[in-house]
């Protein structure tokens, strides 16, 4: 049998004529998406795409593979149910912060526990975009919108501590204009098998403009971000002089400078839980941002335990008409 054709990212775009605000960060991570799927060779008949509502969902259609537009925040469920009948496909969970986090949070959380391998990209712009701008569980309090014209009230859910929360078991982040890191970090998702959680910062162009440009702003990002990597030293900053360091009196980390004190600054272990939980908190300006694979620990998958238990069980004995006909009956005595 020939090798498949080699693909290129414009193999992966479909025909339909892609419709977000212009300047909108989901064109940048749909461009992400389609050189990710590129690069690692995704065939588009084993590939599926499954969302629920907002703007981010309209992903299935701008893609040339198998997709589903499912209802709002029920993706993660429909993504089991596509893994566990065809457990050979390659599923993609695209949701928002508000389909995965309020309405779908109940889902999304299951799904990690699980384990169940699909690969979850969450995009994270602070806002409810689709529904003009009212305000989403990321949210930041006094974020002021049609629904909260004084400001919200709210205490923001992060969705990367959600993530660890709820044991997930890999867990990134990447930001949507970052087409380098971006990419590495879907191409570490697509090959971790188990649930792989990708929180992506997007720019809501329209109704929160720049909410994240406190790290991602050019002027400020190399001072702002740390970029994370299993087994390095966790240095940043424009001139690579700070560093992370664990202070073990106060459990906590703390910003040093990497050149005075190199053998004090923390390695990254993406294996450790206490070490995530450190860097999925950390919040500008006190401290940078912490990017990349952040969490990433083996676990058997839900779809390969289900298979393994229900081998005799999944030989199909009936046609469909006959189980859509049959009927249960008890008898009363």
């Amino acid at each position: 049998m020939n090798a498949p054709e080699k693909l290129s990212a414009k193999d992966y775009a479909s025909s339909q004529e892609v419709r977000w605000c212009p300047g909108c960060g989901d064109y940048a991570i749909l461009k992400a998406v389609t050189q990710t799927l590129a690069k690692i060779g995704a065939r588009p008949e084993k590939t599926v795409f499954i969302s629920g509502i907002g703007c981010a969902s309209r992903f299935p259609y701008y893609l040339e593979t198998y997709g589903f537009h499912t209802i709002h925040g029920r993706a993660p469920a429909v993504a089991t149910g596509v893994k566990l009948v065809n457990p050979e496909l390659d599923v993609w969970v695209v949701t928002g912060d508000g389909d995965g986090l309020s309405i779908g949070g109940n889902h999304l959380l299951h799904t990690l526990r699980r384990n169940v391998d699909v690969n979850v990209l969450l995009f994270n712009n602070e806002i409810y975009g689709l529904t003009k701008g009212q305000f989403s569980p990321t949210s930041r309090v006094g974020t002021r919108s049609p629904s909260s014209p004084a400001g919200s009230i709210d205490e923001p859910v992060s969705a990367g501590l959600f993530a660890l929360g709820a044991g997930a078991r890999f867990i990134a982040r990447g930001i949507d204009t970052d087409k380098v890191g971006l990419g590495d970090v879907l191409e570490a998702a697509q090959a971790y098998r188990g649930a792989a959680f990708v929180e992506i910062f997007q720019n809501c162009i329209v109704y929160n403009e720049n909410v994240f440009a406190a790290f991602t702003d050019k002027s400020v990002a190399a001072d702002a971000q740390v970029r994370v990597e299993h087994g390095q030293p966790l240095i940043f900053g424009k001139d690579r002089d700070k560093g992370l360091h664990f202070n073990a009196g106060s459990l906590t980390l703390e910003v040093i400078d990497a050149k005075a004190r190199p053998d004090d600054v923390l390695v990254h272990d993406r294996t450790n839980p206490v070490i995530a939980q450190l860097l999925l908190a950390m919040q500008p300006p006190q401290m940078p941002v912490a990017l990349g694979v952040i969490r990433q620990v083996a676990g058997t998958s839900y779809d390969s335990a289900f298979v393994a238990s229900h081998v005799t069980q999944l030989a199909r004995t009936k046609s469909i008409t006959d189980v859509l006909r049959q009927t249960n009956t008890w008898r009363v005595e």
